[in-house]
């Protein structure tokens, strides 16, 4: 069964029962997470076209990782996902706005030790989404999702230097910059700086609970 989640809803018994079961099964298969007018999904074969139509242009992986180059390639890729999702390293949303049926984007978060008590995120999203708020929604939904279900307590991610909307981006839904690490990412035979960012989950919680108590009040 496919569990799926209103990241937005106020009740508490609720959330604490679906929280408990999605802890136990995310393994087998994401929970579905809505939040405002974005849904978060696991990635589907059916996503390739439309994930290497958004992410292959020279405005979205000109500060990341090359993706892979054709819709063959993506369905590889989404394997993998799954695959890495069921070993338990690894999740992998699908960004999904109202109004459409494919993926237009996606956040990965993967553990960098032997659990996930410290990970890694980072997102790409299709140009025509930017500025639209897609990001400010869902965002908030994976840090909550990697801090209340993977049980993270410290949320990485490397931005590079010259990448001003990415970086803007962590800070704008709550990162912290730490530091700039020199020549640590290779792109097209070039080395950039990065910027470290992260997220606590001490940290978090406390601004989650004081927005929550803002808007009450």
């Amino acid at each position: 069964m496919i569990r799926t989640v209103d990241v937005t809803s106020t009740n508490a018994p609720a959330a604490t029962a679906d929280r408990a079961a999605i802890q136990s099964d995310w393994r087998s298969q994401l929970p579905v997470l809505r939040t405002g007018r974005v849904t978060l999904r696991e990635l589907r074969p059916s996503d390739a076209r439309s994930l290497h139509q958004m992410l292959t242009t020279e405005e979205v992986s000109r500060f990341i990782s090359p993706p892979p180059n054709t819709v063959a390639g993506f369905e590889r890729f989404i394997d993998w996902t799954q695959r890495e999702r069921a070993a338990g390293h690894y999740v992998c949303f699908a960004v999904v706005p109202e109004g459409f049926d494919h993926a237009v984007g996606l956040f990965q978060i993967r553990q960098l030790g032997q659990t996930f008590e410290v990970a890694e995120w980072g997102f790409a999203l299709g140009t025509p989404l930017w500025g639209t708020g897609v990001f400010e929604a869902a965002a908030p939904a994976v840090v909550d999702f990697a801090i209340e279900i993977l049980q993270v307590r410290r949320l990485e991610a490397r931005s590079v230097v010259q990448n001003g909307r990415g970086n803007g981006a962590l800070q704008k839904v709550g990162a912290l910059r730490e530091a700039v690490l020199r020549k640590s990412f290779l792109k097209d035979g070039q080395y950039f700086d990065q910027v470290l960012w992260s997220i606590t989950a001490d940290e978090w919680r406390y601004t989650r609970h004081a927005t929550a108590v803002t808007r009450v009040h």
